[in-house]
């Protein structure tokens, strides 16, 4: 398996027909996807009760931002469409998806690996490429994914590198995920505080 992680969005669908949006890193099997998520996780549960997923390709990193940042700021709604081949919703805001089915699950306690199938490949606009500010927002998204186990100094020092890309390339959507990160690690550490 390629040790490669892409940073993609999976869009998966409770038995219930609730659509779930998750930033996700990825590895790519050939043409397999392989997802190895963290339990508990709701992508987890939809995979195992619908063996359906969506991998999303998107430029706009506000769905990375607003996903990580549900726990402190609430959830936010991204527009979503029909897929084609499964049962299941893409990102309106794609720029490609590829519609997967869940082919084996290698249960772990604390992190399964999902093999999933291509089942459709759908391109919607042409890749631009990333600026900068894009994947400081990515990164970012990663480090307040990850606040219950970093240390605040790194997490400032982090944030203050990625900074610089915001400043120097970021459009108005990056800079609106970028302040919903910055909020949320400051909410972070209020809770934090009262419960200390």
């Amino acid at each position: 398996m390629n040790d490669q992680i892409f940073e993609t969005v999976i869009t998966t669908v409770a038995a219930d027909g609730t659509p779930h949006v998750a930033p996700f890193g990825v590895r790519y099997r050939g043409e397999q996807v392989v997802l190895m998520p963290f339990k508990p996780s709701a992508t987890l549960d939809n995979l195992r009760s619908t063996r359906h997923a969506v991998l999303n390709l998107t430029t706009d990193t506000r769905v990375f931002a607003g996903a990580v940042c549900a726990r402190w700021l609430g959830p936010r709604q991204w527009p979503l469409l029909p897929a084609q081949a499964i049962a299941g919703q893409r990102l309106a805001a794609a720029l490609a998806h590829s519609e997967l089915e869940l082919q084996h699950d290698d249960d772990h306690a604390e992190r399964p690996t999902l093999t999933l199938a291509r089942v459709l490949d759908v391109s919607h606009a042409p890749f631009p490429g990333f600026n900068r500010a894009q994947a400081a927002v990515i990164e970012g998204a990663v480090l307040v994914s990850r606040l219950h186990m970093l240390a605040p100094d790194k997490v400032d020092t982090e944030m203050g590198y990625l900074q610089i890309a915001i400043d120097k390339t970021a459009g108005p959507e990056e800079h609106e995920a970028w302040g919903w990160l910055r909020e949320a690690v400051a909410r972070q550490r209020v809770q934090a505080g009262a419960g200390a």
